[in-house]
């Protein structure tokens, strides 16, 4: 939790808001690819696309 705090206030003081879309997209294609391992959950997810 400490590395998002950092990342948020560093992205709050450099005012660089235009990188927040581009982690929460990266963030949450990194956990799908985690859960996509799992091989009970590959046809759920398969079923999404």
């Amino acid at each position: 939790m400490e590395f998002l705090k950092e990342l948020l206030l560093f992205l709050k003081t450099r005012k660089k808001f235009w990188l927040i879309p581009l982690v929460v997209i990266l963030s949450l294609f990194s956990i799908l690819i985690i859960l996509a391992s799992v091989p009970a959950l590959g046809p759920f997810i398969y079923s999404l696309f």
